[in-house]
């Protein structure tokens, strides 16, 4: 093999070809590939100069790698369809082969790129999927779809050897549009559909969880299919679905972590006429994205056509890249919970941060079904939240509660499993926890993550601030961290049940005990105010529950 022949990265010799992570920083040059290729009568080519610039960018991305000593052999180069269908290929490996010093570049197979794209590039953005969805990556040469389970052991190579890649990307698809007549249209969208349903047919196939709910819906039962998304194509079509969202200005500024329900998803028709009539800008879809937008909903389509019953479909972040990174990672690393690094909790810490979880959870009413309402605790955010709870305790309430509010749509980016819902769980609970007054942009704010909550379980939004008031007045009783778990026990404890009304709203009866020597010059009334104080409007809509807190001294 010459020195300018393509490496070809398979599912066989994966652990040959990708060598351990240790991330350093992240650039990004605007050229698109696929969008480069010309179609000449030697087949589809790169022009010289997409040659050139290529060879160029990856130059200079090899002189900050010199200069940070990151040795040629820890460098990985890979390129999927674009150059899986240059006639020129070779022009190009050898235009960077110079370039870089002989840098050499991989190509994926397209059961890699499944791997690499749909499997881990959604999987790099989540905790895990323990009960199956659909998983699917839209770059611009293709588009690829499988099936992941994250509980199950070696899912990510079943996922990768079961899915299909179709050349079905958006920047050959517009061209397919926009260039050729509407018998070749025609015959292209056909292809692309008869695609998909192959695809389906054969994860339903092999998978017997999705077959299982491909028949109860066809058996007119209730079985949705959730779905994650990554790549640039399918992510513009999310940031169309955020501009169209009920919530609105919709509050948190990423589509990585946005879950659209089924039924805004599968407005096709109605984004295309926002994308074709809007003048201004959509936040995420950049000018070449919008023309392409045409061909991402033409995906969509074939897709809605084979998979009518979908539930929840999440937009990820990743792509190729952060998958390849995802399978560098030793596997005990890649398949840990990353929110709890999040929370840096240590050993020493842990026995202390689990008592006061399960003194905040002793608060909510068992008859409200803790497992499935929406609550920092579901979403897997007890211990981020119980870290803030005694966070810039030297700042005012109402600088913490701007604060809070800010921090939980910003804070720790692209980090897997911190999805919308949850940050605006982890905003709303933590506001409440400090109680603070809120100036106008911070209400509008507050009531869109409110909104964003609310559309999760209408009784979400009351429940994230009742426990941001409990959590408050653990911070009354214990106001300071404290050190060890029996210093939690015999400060407070905690029980509560829910007293249903036929007329009336339904009551929270909350029975707290508190140690004499935690609340030196607290009044027991100043305690139960804390918390009967969460039933109190502060923008949107009345809580349908009312609290009744009956606090004590512990004997």
């Amino acid at each position: 093999m010459s020195d300018s022949a393509p490496s070809i990265v398979t599912l066989d010799n994966l652990t040959e070809t990708l060598t351990p992570w240790n991330p350093n920083g992240e650039t990004r040059a605007s050229i698109s590939l696929f969008d480069a290729l010309t179609d000449t009568p030697r087949g589809l080519m790169f022009p010289q100069e997409t040659i050139t610039a290529v060879a160029q960018t990856l130059a200079h991305f090899n002189q900050l790698a010199v200069r940070h000593a990151v040795p040629a052999r820890h460098i990985t180069i890979l390129a999927t369809e674009a150059m899986r269908r240059a006639a020129n290929a070779v022009s190009m490996l050898e235009a960077i082969g110079a370039a870089t010093g002989g840098l050499k570049v991989s190509i994926l197979e397209p059961a890699v790129e499944t791997l690499f794209g749909a499997v881990m590039g959604s999987r790099s953005g989540l905790v895990g999927v323990d009960a199956g969805a659909l998983f699917l990556d839209l770059g611009g040469g293709s588009v690829q779809m499988t099936w992941v389970d994250t509980s199950q052991p070696n899912y990510e190579i079943d996922a990768a050897r079961a899915g299909v890649s179709l050349p079905f990307g958006a920047a050959r698809l517009i061209r397919v549009l926009h260039e050729q007549p509407a018998d070749v249209q025609a015959a292209e969208i056909s292809k692309l559909q008869s695609g998909m349903q192959a695809a389906y047919a054969n994860l339903c196939s092999r998978f017997p969880a999705l077959n299982a709910v491909k028949a109860a819906h066809e058996q007119g039962r209730h079985a949705p299919v959730n779905v994650f998304m990554c790549g640039g194509g399918f992510r513009g079509y999310g940031s169309m679905l955020m501009h169209n969202d009920a919530v609105s200005p919709y509050p948190i500024p990423s589509t990585n972590g946005y879950m659209a329900p089924g039924v805004l998803f599968s407005q096709t028709k109605h984004m295309r006429r926002v994308n074709e009539k809007h003048e201004g800008r959509i936040f995420g879809l950049s000018r070449r994205r919008r023309q392409q937008f045409p061909a991402i909903v033409t995906v969509i389509e074939a897709f809605l056509a084979v998979v009518p019953n979908i539930g929840n479909v999440t937009f990820c972040g990743g792509s190729n890249r952060q998958g390849a990174l995802m399978m560098k990672l030793p596997a005990e690393i890649r398949e840990s919970n990353p929110l709890d690094v999040l929370s840096s909790v240590t050993a020493q810490e842990k026995p202390v941060f689990d008592v006061v979880l399960q003194t905040l959870i002793s608060a909510l009413p068992e008859e409200i079904n803790r497992s499935t309402m929406p609550t920092v605790f579901t979403a897997g955010l007890g211990h981020l939240f119980v870290r803030d709870i005694w966070a810039r305790q030297g700042y005012s309430e109402d600088n913490n509660t701007s604060f809070a509010l800010h921090n939980a749509i910003i804070r720790d980016a692209d980090t897997p499993g911190l999805l919308h819902v949850g940050r605006a769980l982890l905003a709303l609970s933590t506001v409440s926890r400090w109680s603070g007054h809120m100036g106008p942009v911070d209400l509008q704010l507050y009531q869109g993550l409110s909104d964003l909550v609310e559309n999760c379980n209408p009784d979400a939004p009351f429940w994230a601030k009742y426990i941001g008031a409990v959590a408050g007045l653990v911070a009354m009783v214990l106001p300071v961290l404290p050190k060890n778990a029996d210093e939690v026990n015999k400060a407070i404890s905690i029980k509560s049940h829910l007293k249903r009304t036929e007329d009336k709203k339904d009551r929270i009866i909350l029975t707290i005990g508190v140690a004499s020597a935690n609340v030196a010059g607290i009044s027991l009334q100043d305690l139960a105010d804390r918390i009967e104080g969460a039933t109190k409007k502060n923008g949107g809509k009345k809580p349908r529950f009312k609290i009744t807190a009956q606090v004590s001294l512990l004997s």
